[in-house]
């Protein structure tokens, strides 16, 4: 007696449970890969194309993939990227998710650029389906704060000579030494060592 009593209770646990849900159904060009943060998974062989969803409101990430011919024998593929749709069901009832079908294969691009679907509710209603500009968000990331300024730093040079301020000759007569003093302080390392190996004798 007890057994039974257990069975049935577990029969109406399952039976309520059916009765919350909502089945939503895919076509086979519409490919659905998450639920919320539930990716859902497919094997090679094996595409889920029917989902059970609770009462509310569920966004969904889907696919678009139709193949078209261009040709005798010959045909392409016409994916677009991953995008995010909003989808609204009631407490039970089956509902299918579809869309219209592009005539041509310059339509079926510019679809898969910008696809739009439809909801067909248990009353036979369609409904347009509301797309979502972003995916979804995870979890916000802290600002960074900024990193504080480097401190300059002063240029330094491979040769063991004291660093001065170059200053510039004084106006009227040239003084060469002077000026060369003003120019090897302006000058580079490279530039000074290929000098040094111009003045210097062979």
């Amino acid at each position: 007696m007890k057994k039974k009593r257990i069975f049935y209770f577990l029969l109406l646990s399952l039976l309520s449970g059916r009765a919350v849900a909502a089945q939503l159904s895919f076509p086979e060009e519409l490919l659905p890969l998450q639920v919320g943060q539930q990716e859902i998974e497919h094997s090679f062989f094996n595409k889920v194309r029917d989902l059970t969803l609770a009462a509310g409101t569920h966004q969904v990430k889907v696919k678009y993939t139709d193949l078209y011919e261009i040709g005798y024998d010959d045909h392409e593929v016409i994916e677009s990227k991953p995008f995010w749709v909003s989808v609204e069901v009631a407490a039970q009832g089956g509902y299918q998710v579809g869309f219209d079908r592009a005539d041509t294969l310059k339509a079926a691009k510019q679809f898969a650029k910008q696809p739009r679907l439809w909801l067909k509710a248990p009353d036979g209603t369609r409904t347009p389906i509301k797309a979502l500009a972003h995916q979804l968000r995870v979890r916000a990331v802290p600002p960074t704060e900024p990193m504080p300024e480097a401190p300059p730093v002063k240029p330094q040079f491979s040769d063991s000579l004291p660093v001065e301020p170059p200053v510039a000759p004084q106006a009227g007569k040239p003084d060469a030494a002077a000026m060369l003093d003003f120019w090897w302080q302006q000058a580079s390392p490279a530039q000074r060592a290929a000098f040094l190996e111009k003045v210097q004798p062979r």
